[in-house]
């Protein structure tokens, strides 16, 4: 009968306790962790409370604070500056320089005779082109007249035509070949330093001079597959050149090539330098930084902060006690934005100046101490800075 009765009364107690456990995972899930914090100066000595229960161990936690920060949202990259128009001349053909229009780093004018070849040859083989031409013409001219009067057939003025359309087209030809020993500027620009002396004889596709219209740059630079859907015309960029340190310029992106590099997934992009700048050169090495957007006042935490759990990311946020009274923790699910090393962008539950808990998150959450020594690893507060780089959240 006692055995029977002492049955009766455990079963409805660890239904109870079932109920009551039940409830408080239902209440964390839903209404986030409340835990007391209390300075370590308040805390009170273990077993210090007479012959009950002693309070809870202490553990330490550090907080850093929310700080705002205006993003920028980037991409950076390598690239190579280039002239306008830039070319290295050569000559059509082989023979003896007889003449250098140019000098050394010069501007030059489209069209400018740079470099003239020995054309006494090519001279002389169009005067005889344009003398045939003129006996051609005679001859047409004296079969006309006599096709007027009936001495001749139609079929010898056709003939006469057809002599005076080849010495015409010999003309042409000579003309040409005399064109081809004179290498002009194809465009304004300055000249370089040439590779030649007066008096050289050169081959066919020898290099001559540089040309390069420098009236504008461009900066030629690849990214990658990931920043493609990001990029438009337009788009602001800044320049750095190991050439000029401390110095930045400013470009906007001109072009887009029309596929991606095949090996590494990467796309051409080219950008306009606004401005002049006669102290740069074509070729110079530059760091490039393409800016997507930027985010203002962006709301920051350290890394640290973030507690996965459940495939969640979750933050501690410390709350002011009630009446100057002891603080609390409030857990918040993360709302993340753009990462840059070492911090998070909050999107939402948390304002500039709050303070975190960047180190002890997981014994705060157990439940196993709620007397806390809480150290401020950060206390000067909310801060703002210049504009910070940062890469878009890919999570």
């Amino acid at each position: 009968m006692t055995q029977h009765k002492k049955t009766s009364w455990v079963a409805p107690a660890a239904v109870f306790a079932l109920l009551i456990l039940s409830g408080s995972a239902y209440w964390w899930q839903n209404q986030g962790v409340q835990a007391k914090i209390q300075p370590s100066a308040a805390t009170p000595a273990a077993g210090a409370g007479g012959a009950g229960k002693g309070p809870a161990a202490a553990i330490a936690v550090e907080a850093g604070r929310v700080e705002a920060l205006d993003l920028a949202v980037d991409a950076q990259a390598v690239g190579t500056l280039r002239a306008r128009q830039a070319v290295l001349l050569r000559p059509e053909v082989s023979g003896r320089i007889v003449k250098l229009g140019f000098v050394d780093g010069q501007p030059v004018r489209k069209g400018q005779v740079l470099v003239q070849l020995d054309d006494s040859l090519q001279a002389a083989q169009l005067q005889q082109a344009e003398a045939q031409a003129s006996i051609a013409g005679a001859n047409l001219k004296r079969n006309r007249e006599l096709l007027a009067q009936s001495f001749v057939s139609a079929s010898v003025v056709d003939q006469a035509v057809s002599n005076l359309q080849v010495a015409e087209a010999q003309v042409a030809l000579a003309r040409a070949q005399l064109g081809r020993m004179q290498v002009r500027a194809p465009f304004d620009g300055v000249a370089g330093i040439r590779a030649v002396n007066l008096g050289d004889y050169v081959k066919d596709g020898s290099d001559l001079v540089a040309l390069e219209d420098a009236s504008s740059l461009w900066v030629d630079f690849r990214l990658s597959e990931r920043f493609v859907p990001q990029l438009k015309l337009g788009q602001a960029v800044e320049l750095a050149l190991d050439a000029l340190p401390g110095r930045s310029f400013k470009a906007r992106v001109e072009a887009l090539d029309t596929q991606l590099e095949a090996n590494g997934r990467s796309l051409l992009v080219r950008a306009k330098l606004e401005g002049l700048h006669s102290e740069l050169r074509s070729g110079l090495f530059a760091r490039v930084r393409v800016l997507f957007a930027t985010h203002q006042n962006a709301l920051l935490v350290p890394e640290e902060a973030l507690v996965p759990q459940g495939g969640k990311q979750y933050i501690i946020k410390l709350l002011p006690g009630e009446k100057g009274g002891a603080p609390t923790a409030q857990r918040l699910e993360a709302k993340i934005g753009l990462r840059l090393p070492g911090k998070v962008e909050l999107l939402e539950g948390v304002q500039a100046g709050d303070r975190v808990v960047t180190a002890g998150q997981s014994k705060l959450l157990k439940g196993e101490a709620q007397v806390l020594t809480v150290v401020d690893v950060d206390k000067q507060g909310a801060a703002r800075a210049p504009a910070a780089s940062a890469a878009p959240n890919t999570r």
